[in-house]
């Protein structure tokens, strides 16, 4: 899955790496402190007040910070829907900053989908990482797995193929081919259509796919690592919930 989505932050590229926002910038306090415009008293002692009590409602010490003065980290924040100690992010700056430059407009989508989009491009590097560690493009992966899904004998049409993974007739060709090459498919006549051919994984290709699929579960759980199961499964049914629509008037979607 593919998410693309525009950050949208006043003045700045959109780019995998962020630079900060510099002082006196819209939503940041005069000398840079994003806390001054939260309407937080951050120089409040958190004992005296039992609501900001860090991991309340889950009994854990999320944040290590039980006790802690939080005016005295400024990359802090409290939660205040569940009770974390979260720190507060790129997104959170640019929000701020469009609700002070463009406060006519409703902001509320970017909380959700910048930080989809940013997530977006940390998954891509993992994927990129671990293909690339078992000698495979993005593309031979694609390829490699539609047919590892198949079962055996992972075995698919060049139709079925360039359905699976959303390319052309002449593009899918050109992968075949390239694949083929390399010992990590192999065509063979089909016997059910005289002028068609099936694609299958080699031995080779099974061996290649199934370590990098391996390696990259391992990444993604490292990406996941700050959620437990509860909280992965909950964000995943609301995923689920937006991407439906999409998949029900996309008939290549895998």
């Amino acid at each position: 899955m593919t998410l693309h989505h525009a950050d949208h932050g006043p003045g700045r590229p959109s780019a995998a790496k962020d630079e900060p926002v510099a002082a006196g910038a819209p939503g940041r306090g005069p000398d840079g402190d994003p806390r001054r415009d939260s309407g937080k008293d951050l120089d409040r002692d958190p004992s005296k007040d039992p609501g900001m009590d860090v991991g309340r409602h889950s009994g854990r010490d999320l944040g290590g910070n039980s006790g802690r003065d939080p005016s005295k980290d400024p990359g802090k924040d409290v939660g205040r829907h569940s009770g974390r100690d979260l720190g507060r992010d790129e997104v959170d700056l640019l929000v701020a900053a469009w609700r002070q430059e463009r406060p006519d407009l409703d902001v509320e989508p970017l909380q959700v989908l910048s930080r989809v989009s940013r997530l977006a491009r940390h998954l891509d590097r993992a994927r990129r990482a671990s293909f690339a560690e078992h000698g495979l493009e993005t593309w031979e992966f694609d390829v490699l797995t539609a047919l590892r899904r198949a079962g055996e004998p992972y075995e698919m049409s060049p139709g079925a193929l360039l359905r699976a993974t959303l390319v052309t007739s002449g593009t899918m060709t050109n992968r075949i081919d390239r694949l083929a090459a390399a010992g990590l498919v192999r065509r063979r006549p089909d016997p059910e259509d005289r002028r068609g051919v099936l694609v299958s994984l080699t031995d080779a290709g099974r061996t290649r796919v199934d370590g990098a699929f391996a390696d990259l579960l391992r990444r993604e759980r490292d990406l996941l690592s700050g959620l437990g199961k509860r909280e992965q499964q909950a964000l995943s049914d609301l995923l689920r919930t937006l991407l439906v629509p999409f998949d029900a008037t996309d008939t290549g979607v895998r």
